[in-house]
């Protein structure tokens, strides 16, 4: 049964996870690496909470983690950089379970929530919450953020199936880019029409993790928790869909419920990290692949994966940018994009080499 199984290809050439000794040694291996990945992410946390405009040695930020030392170093690290750790630990859980996930689905290896437009519709749906109620707090619009992610998600499925019976990965792509063109456009017109709108959306619009305290962190993580579990309930279902839907139906995976409980996974995790820290991309398109190349396909070892890894890129690149903003931090939103522009074309490239060679 096992060799029947190993067999067989998915659309794209590869083969399924194995489950015989063999998949159990790359189970062992990519125990080996989420180990790792774990290590690696503690210290970027300690990295986040030491580095900054003013570096602090570890001593004192573990005095100031327990109501002790100078005072300036407690509100230092209590009211900014553990915030911001938190937010960052947060947002890149999500942002890597979901680009996993859409990756899946979508089959597309080039699929992110912000190439197709989900980020943008629950930027847009901040933007209209923010209009309708003249400002309120992370609580309030993340709902607004929800229901921008999911209608973008929908409508970008229906636009790629236009004129055929399933959406192609090309198709996706295209009708993704296209639609996140036109909700950018409709909200820089809201915030244009209402200035107010304007001091709140300005600095949150580009990412980052900034200006957000524990009490606005703590009120999403039930939503999270809940997405992320039900992400890694989904891994085995998305082992046999990337065998293609006629494998998958085969093997008994109804394809309809996994899907739309896909589809309500990402709309959650881009909902959340997006109500948190703004529309930022390009971290769930860079960390799918590099856990890809680490672990290969199986999803019982690359969604966990990519949430060790993504919190990981992104705190990184936060303290990146204070590294080089001095007194003025880079944003992480400006952060990611340096490295994901030249990323994305790179996966472009390779992609067409690749399908050229086959």
């Amino acid at each position: 049964m096992s060799s029947s199984r190993a067999a067989v290809s998915t659309e794209h050439g590869s083969s399924p996870p194995e489950t015989d000794g063999a998949g159990l040694g790359l189970l062992a291996r990519g125990g080996a690496v989420l180990l790792i990945a774990a290590i690696v992410l503690f210290g970027v946390c300690v990295a986040s909470l030491a580095i900054g405009a003013k570096s602090i040695p570890m001593g004192e930020v573990l005095a100031a983690l327990f109501g002790q030392g100078d005072a300036s170093v407690r509100v230092i690290i209590g009211d900014w950089r553990l915030s911001r750790t938190v937010v960052g630990l947060v947002c890149g859980v999500c942002l890597g379970a979901a680009g996993v996930v859409i990756g899946a689905l979508t089959r597309n290896p080039i699929a992110d929530p912000g190439l197709l437009g989900v980020n943008a519709g629950a930027a847009l749906g901040v933007v209209i919450g923010l209009t309708i109620t003249g400002g309120m707090g992370v609580t309030g619009y993340t709902w607004f953020a929800f229901a921008g992610a999911g209608s973008a998600a929908v409508i970008v499925y229906l636009l790629s199936m236009i004129g055929q019976a399933t959406a192609s990965p090309l198709r996706l792509a295209l009708s993704g880019v296209a639609l996140a063109a036109v909700l950018s456009g409709v909200t820089q017109l809201l915030v244009f029409i209402d200035e107010s709108v304007l001091d709140s959306f300005r600095f949150w619009r580009i990412g980052s993790l900034a200006a957000r305290d524990l009490a606005d962190v703590i009120p999403l993580l039930p939503y999270v928790l809940g997405a992320a579990l039900l992400a890694l309930a989904l891994c085995r279902a998305l082992n046999a869909l990337s065998l293609g839907d006629r494998t998958a139906a085969g093997l008994g995976v109804n394809l309809g419920r996994v899907r739309l409980l896909g589809f309500v996974v990402v709309t959650i995790l881009c909902g959340a990290a997006t109500a948190l820290a703004g529309p930022i991309a390009f971290v769930g398109l860079l960390v799918y692949h590099i856990a890809q190349y680490l672990v290969g396909s199986d999803h019982r070892v690359l969604v966990p994966l990519s949430m060790l890894l993504a919190p990981s890129l992104l705190l990184g690149a936060d303290v990146l940018g204070r590294l080089i903003g001095g007194g003025e931090p880079v944003p992480v939103g400006v952060m990611t994009a340096f490295v994901g522009s030249p990323a994305l074309i790179a996966l472009i490239v390779w992609s067409r080499r690749m399908g050229a060679g086959s």
